[in-house]
């Protein structure tokens, strides 16, 4: 099979499981050789001539279930009349009942589809003495713990016991102090690293572009074969339909297609008919497709753990790879915990220009061209034709029409595509905008066309232009253009359109958090500048010292506006 040596985990694993009562936790990523880590191990100690179960892996999906399954065949093929069961939810229950009646030795399986055997009485776990959880922390993230629970409970307590997971979260250590006897753990690399083969990318990007940076980013590689991530089904539908429509070699992969449906798509893959999969968390994970050269987030996951598991999609088996994300402004944050968790840096890429996409597909091209296979004999009787039909033309010109044929279409869609611009992380507004605007300077007096607002709330409260921005979209319903803000320790100064100045204001001072009233009002300026009226910091400055004193330790550390909308009180005292 193209094995010559072994990869670090099945040399940490193979000679614990080759051995007696000895449990193993192995924390690896996904694509590190782990199922012939358990796979050969649990094949050499099968008895055949027991034709009963006697190891037992449990894994999140489907796919994953029939891919291990498909692996042990592999690995069996010399070992006469093992016999492999993969039972997983979608298929017929009764031609797996079938089979296991008539007898197998190593079953793969999903944990709800096993259940529903053993309610029926129909598989025997008596003789199991091996189990396998394979990706233990997306079952129990998948809500399979109980079922994992029941399934343990009924499987002799002399058993060896091996937990793959890629990353370590409390409900994998409740199973191991419940079922496991002082395990061995094995980390390949750091807990919950990331594979260091893999390259992080992450693009800033107006929410309204991120399908045109999608399509940037795919037209950039031309050569890209890869899994685009979303969080929903109806946006992986969505996407994928787009991209279907816009051209690309692409389709879906979530829970609402039928098991047949998602065979056939998950083949076409497989055998690179297909250069992008659209697709769910929950129907992506465990899938083990070789050399897949990117993973797209399009927008992060809520979960890291999650962000560990798209990833390592790529980069498998000592190859490279890279994981682009695809986020707004609101996202920095989750970018900086991931970094922290995985251990790597990611790098802030530069969206690529309608100029260099266009090069880089001609130098494809070019490239495709150059390394053609010629097969002489097959093409020799259509030649004589074709350089009659040609023959008019010169070298120069047949390159140009070539190069025209495959690629006007790419050329006129980017001669007449704006260019998306990145957005700038400190404001939210993308970099165009950020210079028009200039930046977060203090400033009395309103730039033209602009309303200067006082804000009741400062730094000491944990506002920063983030926040700022985030509490007035919160507070406004539409769009609402925001100019300078100017902080302060106790309060804020922010400009809005003149335009959209009432609304902002009428808006904001209905809102309450956590019992302190949000006060904007217009700011006045410095004295001398309005007839030598008082400053709106000199009467704000009063207030607080006589009725507005806010005690911040019984807030805790949460930024009141990051609570959600139903905990925010909204109408006026």
């Amino acid at each position: 099979m193209g094995y010559e040596s072994p990869m670090p985990v099945q040399e940490e694993v193979i000679p614990f499981l080759l051995g007696d009562d000895n449990d193993v936790i192995a924390l690896a990523q996904t694509g590190t050789g782990k199922t012939a880590a358990f796979g050969l191990p649990i094949l050499q100690k099968t008895d055949v001539s027991v034709c009963q179960p006697q190891a037992l892996i449990l894994c999140p999906t489907r796919e994953l279930c029939l891919q291990i399954a498909d692996d042990l065949n592999d690995y069996s093929k010399y070992v006469d009349h093992l016999k492999v069961l993969p039972v997983y939810g979608g298929s017929s229950i009764e031609s797996q009942i079938k089979t296991l009646k008539r007898g197998v030795h190593v079953v793969v399986a999903t944990p709800g589809r096993l259940l529903d055997l053993m309610n029926r009485k129909t598989i025997d776990l008596s003789l199991i003495k091996n189990v396998i959880l394979d990706e233990a922390d997306e079952m129990l993230n998948m809500g399979f713990t109980d079922s994992i629970n029941a399934i343990l409970a009924e499987v002799p307590a002399s058993r060896n016991m091996l937990l793959f997971s890629a990353t370590m979260p409390q409900g994998i250590a409740n199973i191991t102090k419940k079922y496991m006897n002082n395990p061995k753990e094995i980390i390949i690399g750091k807990k919950n690293e990331g594979n260091k083969n893999i390259k992080h990318i992450y693009y800033m990007v107006q929410a309204r572009d991120k399908y045109l940076a999608l399509k940037r980013i795919a037209d950039y590689y031309p050569n890209i074969y890869g899994i685009i991530f979303c969080r929903t089904r109806k946006e992986t539908q969505e996407i994928a339909d787009k991209l279907i429509q816009d051209g690309y070699n692409a389709d879906s992969l979530h829970g609402e297609l039928s098991q047949g449906q998602r065979d056939y798509v998950m083949q076409k893959f497989r055998i690179k008919n297909l250069q992008l999969l659209v697709a769910t968390d929950v129907a992506a994970r465990g899938l083990d497709v070789d050399d897949l050269t990117h993973v797209i987030n399009y927008g992060l996951p809520d979960e890291v753990e999650s962000y560990t598991h798209r990833s390592g999609r790529t980069g498998r088996a000592g190859k490279t790879g890279i994981s682009i994300s695809i986020c707004h402004v609101k996202e920095k944050g989750k970018i900086r915990e991931i970094e922290r968790i995985i251990n790597k840096k990611f790098e802030k890429g530069e969206m690529p220009s309608g100029k260099a996409i266009c090069e880089k597909q001609l130098f494809n091209l070019v490239d495709q061209i150059e390394k053609v296979k010629v097969d002489e004999e097959e093409i020799a009787p259509l030649m004589p034709s074709i350089f009659r039909k040609l023959e008019w033309l010169d070298k120069e010109d047949i390159i140009k029409r070539i190069v025209s044929f495959e690629l006007n279409r790419m050329i006129d869609y980017y001669k007449d595509a704006d260019e998306i611009q990145v957005v700038d992380e400190l404001s939210g507004r993308n970099k165009k905008e950020a210079g028009e605007r200039g930046s977060y300077r203090s400033s009395s007096v309103a730039e033209e066309g602009f309303t200067r607002f006082f804000l009741n709330f400062g730094k000491a409260d944990g506002m920063f232009p983030n926040q700022l921005i985030e509490l007035v979209n919160k507070c406004v319903p539409g769009k609402v253009r925001i100019g300078k803000i100017d902080l302060r320790d106790n309060f804020s100064f922010f400009e809005v359109e003149k335009n959209e100045a009432k609304r902002v204001m009428d808006k904001m001072n209905s809102f309450e958090i956590e019992g302190r009233r949000i006060s904007v009002e217009p700011a006045q300026g410095k004295k001398g500048e309005n007839g030598g009226r008082k400053n709106s910091y000199d009467s704000y400055k009063g207030k607080r010292d006589t009725n507005e004193r806010f005690d911040r330790s019984e807030r805790g550390s949460e930024k009141p506006w990051r609570r959600s909308a139903s905990s925010r009180k909204t109408r006026r005292k």
